[in-house]
């Protein structure tokens, strides 16, 4: 809470929630420069884990900080939620199976709220899937129907963009492209979706609600068709499929997953005409691509996790166990910069790719105690540079080396900042629950 409140008053403006995404508790200076929406998105995921957190205390008897915090921070989420309406925008889309308009979030912040350029390029499908995690968990926390609303929304437009085209054999090529304006078929935009889906099945699951299923004619291979399906199947069946292809496709001979499947035909998005209507052309893409980020391998094991929760398919858990065991050989290093210490590799966006392998370990966690080696070295980590680098509520960007003498270059990135305290609050949930 206290890094998430330094921030919130760092980064924020009081009108519309505009997120500065540099600061420098030293110089006291915020960038020019705005969030995108994935960075604004940390903000609610930190808001989230300290309400998580909050209620884990509360449930485990200790009521204090509940009482006194838990409001005020719903009151945040909800504020975030409303004003990340300035990175809304709508557009057409044809997709591979139908022309629809969508609203959507945009990668930038538009002038005024549902004003954002969302064409093209201007919106990725990985985007909206770490908002529907985050929305899904503000639901699930609030109760506010508004947020369960738009996370199923937000997947309906996701779901549009999986390449349900058949190959040769009748099968689906598969896969989601980064976004619209794509071909190419990332891990960011395919693993972070298993675990919402997962989520939404045990949400509707002994219910009756329905959804509309789009597919192509197996038998024809060109025919758009659609049936009613209910939700609690229709999830599940997708969260395993979409687990499936990122396995296949993109997981290393080391055991860690590569970033992207590129070498795709065609090479830009192209549409075609089937029976007088337009339709996207399915990709084919053959390029596993690096390198090897964190947080593809974070997702995957959150959701083989949780796909082993609602299925009880052993086959997820093995997946978890030599995920997890293979991701912390490749991606941590102990004792390369302070001896008994782990490092990892903080370059780029990394250290928001780092918190997403650490949630991972801590899903993994609920069944597979072999972790918390691995969580702990997050812990010690967080707790090394809170002890000795702390300054005005913010920690720098190297947790174990510290600040820059120099002042001028002690900058820090919001998302970052957010990623600490979204950190801190998923280890309190998870020692709480472990004791």
């Amino acid at each position: 809470m206290e890094l998430t409140d330094a921030a919130v008053k760092a980064h924020f403006s009081d009108k519309g929630m505009a997120m500065a995404r540099f600061y420098n508790p030293y110089t006291k200076v915020c960038s020019k420069e705005t969030g995108s929406i994935w960075m604004y998105t940390s903000a609610i995921e930190a808001v989230n884990a300290i309400l998580h957190a909050l209620k884990t205390q509360k449930a485990s008897g200790d009521v204090a900080l509940y009482k006194a915090n838990f409001e005020r921070y719903a009151d945040l989420l909800f504020k975030l939620y409303e004003n990340a309406d300035y990175y809304l925008g709508t557009f057409q889309l044809v997709s591979y199976t139908q022309t629809n308009e969508w609203t959507v979030y945009g990668v930038n912040r538009g002038a005024s709220k549902g004003d954002a350029e969302v064409g093209g390029i201007m919106n990725v499908y990985d985007d909206q899937m770490w908002l529907v995690r985050e929305f899904i968990e503000a639901y699930k926390l609030t109760g506010k129907a508004e947020f369960l609303q738009k996370a199923e929304y937000l997947i309906e437009y996701v779901l549009d963009g999986w390449d349900c085209t058949l190959d040769s054999k009748g099968e689906e090529l598969g896969g989601i492209t980064w976004g619209p304006g794509y071909v190419s078929k990332h891990s960011c935009s395919n693993g972070p979706m298993v675990s919402p889906l997962v989520w939404l099945h045990e949400l509707y699951k002994g219910k009756d609600d329905k959804i509309t299923h789009r597919y192509i004619d197996p038998i024809d291979q060109t025919t758009r068709k659609s049936k009613q399906l209910k939700k609690s199947e229709y999830y599940l069946d997708f969260a395993q499929k979409v687990y499936l292809w990122q396995k296949k496709n993109l997981l290393r001979a080391n055991g860690v997953y590569d970033d992207m499947m590129g070498g795709c035909s065609p090479r830009n998005p192209e549409s075609e005409v089937v029976k007088g209507v337009n339709y996207r052309k399915g990709s084919n893409c053959t390029d596993r691509v690096g390198p090897a980020f964190t947080y593809n391998s974070g997702t995957m094991l959150s959701g083989a996790a949780d796909l082993f929760r609602a299925t009880g398919n052993e086959l997820y858990l093995t997946d978890a166990r030599k995920l997890s065991e293979s991701s912390f050989r490749y991606f941590v290093m102990i004792g390369k910069d302070i001896p008994g210490y782990y490092s990892f590799d903080i370059g780029g966006f990394r250290n928001w790719f780092n918190g997403v392998l650490m949630r991972g370990y801590v899903d993994v966690s609920l069944s597979c105690n072999e972790v918390d080696e691995y969580i702990n070295s997050f812990q010690m980590n967080l707790d090394y540079a809170y002890e000795n680098f702390l300054y005005e509520g913010f920690l720098p960007t190297n947790l174990l080396k510290g600040w820059e003498e120099d002042h001028e270059k002690n900058k820090t990135e919001g998302m970052f900042n957010f990623a600490f305290a979204a950190e801190y609050a998923v280890l309190a949930k998870y020692k709480l629950e472990k004791q």
